[in-house]
């Protein structure tokens, strides 16, 4: 029988709807809760009015609902697809993968595959439009799974942000610490860890120097061979655009992206995030 592979994702990945459409990705939109009303991330809100709302209320997040979950693969499957390709949010800083997983096994009749992207973010994005170039190159559901997990040893995540309040107060620290460092205006280059979980991965002292820090990193990154780079930006626009420019002037960077982080990630993170994702290229 022949495969057709179906591709999804959630809201994390900041690939915008434009991107999603062009390459047939679903998305799961992640949910921002305020005391009073709830919102489809990057569909009912977007990142500036989740600034504008801060000095009010800092909202929290949720995951996609089960019941939109479930409906997504119905849908799928009745469109003809028999197998799915589910991309998501890493397992170690929400729960949305072991939702999706527990949900996907009540599906019958499709074939589904839930991949833990230990990422987020053009980190998880990446992952995404590698899977649906693959699926577009006509290769087997069997290979697209195979060839997207490996992929993750060659996409890296890096981002500083002005203040750790925001990470401390949503319960996404991870192994980041830091709070006596902020008196020293120490500030952590996080990473994601091979668990999925936050961690710092050196300091720098104040600001100007972590965004050097930032820039070095992908220097050294790409030095032995091309890379893709994606700059992400928590409004903070001047800053990454400055970053950006400096990026494009490497020999080894192939390719750039530029854009702003979603909703159901401005609420962990505050304004002032700047981060990068460095994809190897083959």
């Amino acid at each position: 029988m022949e495969e057709k592979i179906a591709l999804l994702t959630d809201s994390t990945c900041d690939l915008s709807s434009e991107i999603l459409e062009e390459n047939n990705i679903k998305s799961l939109p992640l949910k921002i809760v305020y005391s009073d009303k709830q919102y489809n991330d990057r569909i009912d809100i977007q990142p500036n009015e989740v600034y504008d709302s801060f000095e009010k209320e800092i909202p929290k997040t949720s995951m996609p609902t089960p019941h939109e979950t479930k409906e997504i693969f119905l849908n799928l499957k009745e469109e003809g697809y028999t197998h799915v390709i589910a991309i998501h949010i890493s397992s170690g800083l929400s729960g949305t993968h072991n939702m999706v997983k527990m949900i996907s096994n009540e599906i019958e009749g499709i074939t589904i595959e839930i991949i833990d992207s230990k990422a987020l973010s053009m980190a998880l994005g990446s992952q995404v439009l590698y899977a649906a170039q693959l699926i577009e190159e006509g290769l087997s559901f069997d290979e697209v799974v195979e060839k997207t997990k490996a992929k993750q040893d060659d996409i890296e995540v890096f981002f500083v942000v002005k203040t750790l309040k925001y990470l401390i107060e949503g319960g996404r620290i991870g192994k980041v610490t830091g709070t006596i460092g902020e008196f020293l205006n120490l500030k952590p280059i996080i990473s994601i860890d091979d668990e999925g979980v936050y961690y710092t991965y050196k300091k720098a002292r104040g600001r100007k120097k972590s965004l050097n820090t930032l820039y070095k990193l992908i220097k050294n990154k790409v030095k032995d061979g091309l890379g893709s780079v994606a700059v992400m930006h928590g409004n903070a626009a001047e800053e990454a655009s400055e970053l950006l420019e400096k990026i494009k002037k490497l020999d080894n960077v192939k390719e750039t992206f530029y854009g702003q982080i979603g909703p159901s990630m401005v609420v962990h993170t505050g304004p002032g995030l700047i981060g990068i994702a460095i994809t190897k290229l083959d």
